[in-house]
């Protein structure tokens, strides 16, 4: 098996945007919650469906962004957000073991609860500046990926919630675009 390379992540501010097709950018630089998004777009037939929750070791570009040691751990939570059966994003999130202290233990928690509805109602919730990437799923770290044969657009942040970082990754799948196009 041919291993995964990293894929580059553009920071926003440093992206072309006219290299993006505008029905990707529309949900690329989407402010707010983005289950949120997908939810009005949706409205009957939501649903937050978990594709693996477990404590691993994060990517090493992820790991780095969260000054996670090498061989540190982390809880990885890899999810869909969905209309009905058909996934419409790809979400992966990565939380230091050390940041699931005190109040943040609900994180390990959050079961099909969206991460979003936690984040966006907490007032002590920071974002850091987004990155943009264009690769497949599997590069995005994945493991059970929809069946997607083209690369997707992603953005991925840092926040930091009551202080502590944590990582948040989502992939944005072509039938999103097809249903602006509906």
């Amino acid at each position: 098996m041919t291993p995964t390379r990293n894929p580059f992540w553009y920071r926003a501010d440093r992206l072309h945007r006219e290299r993006v097709p505008a029905a990707v950018r529309t949900w690329l630089f989407a402010g707010g919650s983005l289950t949120a998004h997908v939810r009005a777009r949706c409205p009957d037939g939501f649903r937050l469906r978990i594709l693996r929750q477990r404590v691993a070791p994060p990517r090493r570009d992820e790991a780095a962004l969260l000054g996670i040691p090498p061989g540190g751990r982390a809880l990885v939570r890899e999810i869909a957000l969905c209309c009905g059966a058909r996934p419409l994003v790809v979400a992966r999130t990565i939380i230091p073991l050390a940041s699931l202290r005190g109040r943040q233990q609900r994180l390990a928690g959050l079961g099909r609860r969206p991460l979003g509805a936690l984040l966006f109602a907490d007032r002590s919730a920071r974002r850091e500046p987004y990155q943009i990437a264009r690769l497949t799923l599997r590069q995005a770290g994945i493991a059970r990926p929809p069946v997607v044969a083209a690369p997707v657009w992603g953005r991925r942040a840092v926040f930091r919630l009551g202080g502590v970082p944590l990582l948040v990754s989502e992939f944005f799948l072509p039938v999103l675009y097809e249903r602006d196009s509906d």
